[in-house]
């Protein structure tokens, strides 16, 4: 499991200051919320809740209900000013609830979500076990769960081109795609399928992608990172070594690895993975009920 810690203050912050620019910036958001929305097509249920978990700005939430139009759609999001920002995608006809709340303690009731999507977000959850236990608890038992999350090949240029700057420690780290698959199975979430694939977009300059980082708010947010300045000469060697790398075309390439999953909601009373070793059931007190008659 991850042995690392994230800063949700900074991750609150940073995507607060990135509201307003990050559609901006959201190439790569756009094309894996397509690919996303694909894997709907093994949910042949019509849903009445969906919740749309890390949703910014709100475009994925309004293709959810582009796609579930009597459906409650949900789009939760840590940052408030994204939450502001989603206002512009919900319409009268086709709004959206907007809530502000952390992956990890879902303001919802059990069993109240019928599809949970999440496009690029569980990245920003350090404990997978904490939120996958809460993505269970409020997904109707068969309810579905289609999210996606980037694996540790993501920016490795950039990883690379620091490392042979200084010792620290400069780009978010990320979990492999059978982390994941392990937490989802511990949780008890039923028959999940997990695939990789592979995205290079590329800039004219380092420093261009380090403004389209900052746009959207993905920020080196390790609760271990350095606190102080990283300075202009560390900065300008980190430039110099990423020019290097210059693809065939003479531009500057970034790789980002997309982990994509789904999984279904376990039955009532299925047992999940205890963290210390056994199985933990759970079950409703009004089954209990009706089993004590």
């Amino acid at each position: 499991m991850s042995d690392f810690h994230l800063d949700r203050k900074q991750v609150r912050r940073a995507f607060g200051r990135a509201a307003a620019t990050y559609e901006r910036h959201d190439v790569l958001q756009r094309m894996v919320a397509d690919v996303l929305l694909e894997r709907l097509d093994f949910y042949l249920d019509t849903p009445q809740n969906v919740l749309d978990l890390g949703a910014g700005t709100g475009r994925g939430s309004a293709a959810l209900k582009q796609r579930y139009p009597k459906a409650r759609v949900i789009a939760l999001d840590l940052a408030v000013p994204m939450l502001k920002q989603a206002a512009r995608h919900s319409r009268w006809r086709k709004r959206l609830a907007r809530v502000a709340g952390e992956a990890t303690q879902l303001p919802f009731a059990d069993h109240s979500i019928d599809l949970l999507h999440s496009n690029l977000c569980i990245q920003w959850c350090d404990d997978l076990d904490a939120l996958f236990a809460e993505c269970v608890r409020v997904l109707r038992p068969g309810g579905f769960l289609a999210l996606t999350t980037f694996g540790p090949d993501t920016l490795r240029e950039l990883r690379a081109a620091w490392a042979e700057t200084d010792a620290g420690t400069h780009v978010g780290r990320f979990l492999d795609m059978h982390d994941l698959g392990d937490a989802m199975i511990r949780a008890g979430l039923r028959d999940p399928v997990l695939d990789v694939e592979r995205y290079t977009l590329t800039y004219a300059e380092p420093a261009d992608l380090a403004r389209e980082l900052k746009g959207l708010g993905a920020t080196h947010a390790d609760a271990q990172r350095a606190r102080g300045l990283t300075g202009k000469h560390r900065w300008q060697r980190m430039l110099s070594r990423y020019q290097r790398m210059r693809d065939a075309a003479g531009r500057i390439p970034a790789t980002w690895e997309v982990v994509t999953a789904h999984a279904w909601g376990p039955p009532t009373g299925q047992p999940r993975r205890a963290p210390g070793g056994g199985e933990i059931a759970s079950f409703s007190i009004d089954q209990l009920r009706r089993s004590r008659r």
